[in-house]
């Protein structure tokens, strides 16, 4: 499957913010936002002009994009799915990426980053209600059991992600049993549980040109 293979510290530097691609990383100042808050290349510390009207909007979307780590077509698809759901788009279009199971592994501090997640899954450490699922797009629903595999729970890097995600909080509707690396969904997500500034009106607009 295609995934972005190029130094992911790059993409904050576009941005302009920290995306927490690298885990425990981006806290120190090791990370790249601290060293050089300018955007990649050779032009990169030039003045350039402030983005307005479709620039924003291809930033916000490039922004959530490379926050959840998909590629386009991916998030095109995800974005066509929510439009043609009942309710407001740009909402539907975040409640879904939550829901998917790489981002519920690192939302409930099993990884330092979706990366790392999404490595757990594939690597099939993750059940999904007793079944092995090794699919990072898998769309969890409430009443699923998600757990640590049996034989995986020795992980260490498991084990500290979990020390170090203490100040992270688990969102609210997700419940984590730390003892038994079990966690329950509780109840679908809502638009505050997304905790990270994003402007979601920006992406449908650039869409609906």
């Amino acid at each position: 499957m295609a995934r972005y293979r190029e130094a992911v510290c790059r993409l904050c530097r576009r941005e302009g913010q920290k995306l927490f691609l690298k885990g425990q990383r981006c806290l120190t100042d090791k990370c790249a936002i601290e060293k050089r808050n300018f955007p990649p290349g050779q032009h990169g510390k030039s003045r350039r002009p402030k983005p307005q009207g479709y620039g924003i909007q291809l930033r916000e979307k490039q922004k959530v994009r490379r926050l959840y780590q998909i590629l386009e077509d991916q998030f095109r698809n995800y974005f066509e799915k929510a439009a043609s759901r009942k309710g407001v788009t740009g909402e539907t279009l975040l409640l879904m990426l939550e829901q998917r199971l790489d981002n519920v592994v690192y939302r409930l501090g099993l990884a330092t980053s979706r990366a790392e997640a999404r490595q757990l899954v594939r690597h099939g450490h993750i059940v999904v209600s007793g079944k092995n699922v090794n699919i990072p797009s898998f769309h969890v629903v409430p009443g699923q059991e998600i757990a640590v595999r049996e034989s995986s729970r020795q992980l260490q890097s498991i084990q500290r992600s979990l020390d170090l995600s203490g100040n992270r909080g688990v969102p609210p509707w997700l419940a984590l049993d730390r003892d038994n690396l079990k966690a329950h969904v509780v109840s679908a997500p809502k638009r505050e549980d997304v905790n990270f500034p994003i402007q979601e009106q920006m992406i449908v607009e650039l869409y609906s040109k």
